[in-house]
């Protein structure tokens, strides 16, 4: 079956992002921006803007629509996902797909356990620099999607996607092993953002040679064991690699963690540090830089 409507729940910076691109390519009628009343209402009233210009979307009460979903894509905050989950429920059916593109390993996890794990597509949004402040985003580089099917998923609601996908020219890639390239991004996230929003700086803070680099790669190195222990084959090339990437980083820009603490918003703490901590302690393997990360960003 052709995706021909796309529903976004999550208006963060992503969310943003992918509803603007979706109603250009689209139209307004195809793509639903799913929230409760209230916050339908304040979308409304106060619009929301992507690069200088006020969005025209489709801001729906999702309690009141009935039309299923055919491509949901989740942009909530993690700690956001459970209410989420419950609002949406009623749209799903067996020609549901869903894609995540929240940061981690766990909120597919969640969602298959919702939902089934057939509807869910494992996603990595990656090489993007898009930013959010109160109902303004924006955003340089719109990066791509990383697709891939795992545990029994539909390759053929992959294949539905990427239809779409090729059709409105929407950027993607789907990696040989979708396990691997969901943990290294992983390594990624638990090493840079949690160390420049522990330090409360920039890029540039793990940049340069000294305690925050350190930290880093120690951080990293750690994501490396349970990796390993979780049958993922991750190694120390893996962690040199993105201390590469991140070195290319503008050294004044910041992580969405340090944005979110910035801001006193809840972190992403748990699903970095805390899903380390917790495979580690199934696998009784010390993770000491996680631990102290996990007890001081909450």
């Amino acid at each position: 079956m052709k995706i021909e409507n796309v529903d976004i729940v999550g208006l963060g910076a992503l969310g943003t992002m992918y509803a603007d691109f979706f109603t250009k390519k689209l139209g307004k009628e195809h793509v639903r921006i799913l929230s409760d009343g209230k916050r339908a209402e304040k979308y409304i009233e106060k619009g929301n803007y992507f690069n200088g210009k006020r969005c025209d979307f489709q801001y729906v009460n999702v309690s009141k629509e009935e039309r299923a979903s055919e491509l949901l894509i989740v942009a909530v905050k993690y700690g956001a996902l459970p209410g989420a989950i419950r609002e949406v429920k009623h749209l799903i059916n067996d020609n549901t797909v869903i894609i995540s593109v929240l940061n981690g390993i766990q909120s597919e996890h969640d969602l298959a356990e919702a939902f089934g794990e057939e509807k869910i597509i494992y996603c990595i949004a990656q090489k993007m620099d898009a930013l959010k402040e109160g109902n303004k985003a924006s955003c340089k580089n719109k990066g791509e999607l990383a697709l891939g099917v795992m545990h029994g998923g539909k390759v053929e609601n992959l294949k539905r996607i990427t239809d779409l996908f090729d059709e409105l020219k929407f950027p993607y890639v789907c990696p040989e092993n979708m396990q691997k390239a969901m943990w290294s991004k992983l390594l990624c996230n638990v090493g840079v953002n949690q160390t420049v929003t522990f330090y409360e700086g920039t890029y540039a803070t793990v940049q340069k040679r000294g305690e925050a680099r350190n930290m880093m790669k120690a951080a990293m190195e750690e994501v490396v064991l349970v990796a390993n222990a979780e049958g993922v084959k991750l190694t120390k090339k893996d962690v040199k690699e993105w201390v590469s990437i991140i070195d290319s980083l503008n050294p004044d820009g910041e992580p969405s963690m340090r944005q979110d603490s910035k801001a006193d918003r809840p972190t992403e703490v748990a699903l970095f540090a805390g899903t380390i901590c917790r495979l580690a302690r199934e696998h009784g393997i010390d993770v000491p830089v996680n631990e102290k990360f996990l007890h001081t960003l909450k």
